[in-house]
């Protein structure tokens, strides 16, 4: 009977979130790992993060630097760093591959491996038993979770940055490569978060201001008890509605936790908003997700 959602999409609606574990295979994760590897060995470390600071000006333009690198990566692979990884010439201080907390923003677009993985058929599936008419990929993140770094993810919700008119039509694909687990800092959920709407955003600032983005709104305090932790193995997939809250804790452990996101946009009757700091360009429009 056409239209009626497999048992585990109810689910999906009810809590706002939904663990598929197995999705894909060690090989495919270890495939992106490899890629990443390749990625890291190759990478040039941007100017902003070698300039030698000392005057008020000098550490705006970095600033600077730093936001337009920030605000202009969504169509290409960029590298943010953890802090205190670079020393002011920007030499690593540590093993570079150590020092990226994550990469992003079209990994999904200019990455043959993670195009293939964004756009695998299982995916494409998954897409269409949502329901979902005309899906495009809006930005990818591979994301490192580096063991020695004290980075935790504050309880947030997607569409606070990837803001659309109306809301519930952003949707992550979190994919983790090596198992995730309450040590590693796996994902923590509030279930049924995601129908209030939301309280925050992420802006663009006017030009001519030291930020790049500015928050409008407030997160509200979350009640700790109410997350819920979803330990996932390796090659499971998360699928978070864009409007749950989430969180992860610190990386207490010795190991890391790579993970490879990805969020898709039902673009049907959807506008993308103005002030999202990610924008469309010529060059790289949002692909769909179908081919």
């Amino acid at each position: 009977s056409g239209g009626e959602q497999p048992p585990h999409l109810f689910q999906f609606h009810k809590d706002g979130f939904l663990v598929l574990e197995h999705f894909f295979t060690a090989e495919e994760c270890d495939s992106m790992r490899n890629q990443i590897q390749r990625i890291v060995a190759e990478m040039e470390v941007p100017p902003h993060c070698r300039t030698e600071f000392s005057t008020k000006e000098e550490e705006q333009l970095q600033a600077q630097g730093s936001s337009d690198y920030f605000l202009t990566s969504g169509d290409k692979i960029r590298f943010f760093f953890e802090k205190g990884v670079l020393d002011e010439r920007g030499d690593f201080l540590i093993p570079k591959e150590k020092s990226i907390s994550k990469i992003g923003h079209a990994l999904h677009a200019h990455d043959p491996v993670f195009k293939q993985i964004t756009h695998s058929s299982k995916v494409q599936e998954l897409g269409r038993k949502l329901g979902l008419e005309r899906p495009v990929v809006v930005q990818s993140m591979y994301i490192f979770k580096v063991q020695h770094f004290k980075s935790s993810l504050t309880p947030h919700q997607d569409a606070t940055f990837l803001h659309t008119e109306p809301l519930g039509r952003i949707l992550g694909f979190w994919i983790a490569l090596e198992d995730a687990t309450l040590e590693n800092g796996c994902l923590w959920f509030i279930p049924g978060s995601h129908t209030s709407g939301i309280t925050r955003r992420m802006v663009r600032a006017p030009s001519g201001t030291s930020t790049c983005v500015e928050f409008v709104g407030s997160e509200p305090a979350y009640d700790s008890s109410q997350f819920i932790p979803l330990p996932i193995r390796k090659g499971g997939l998360i699928l978070i509605h864009g409007e749950v809250v989430h969180k992860s804790e610190l990386n207490s452990s010795e190991s890391s936790r790579h993970a490879f996101t990805f969020h898709v946009m039902e673009a049907k009757d959807t506008s993308w908003s103005k002030e999202n700091w990610l924008q469309p360009t010529p060059e790289l429009p949002f692909p769909s997700l179908y081919t």
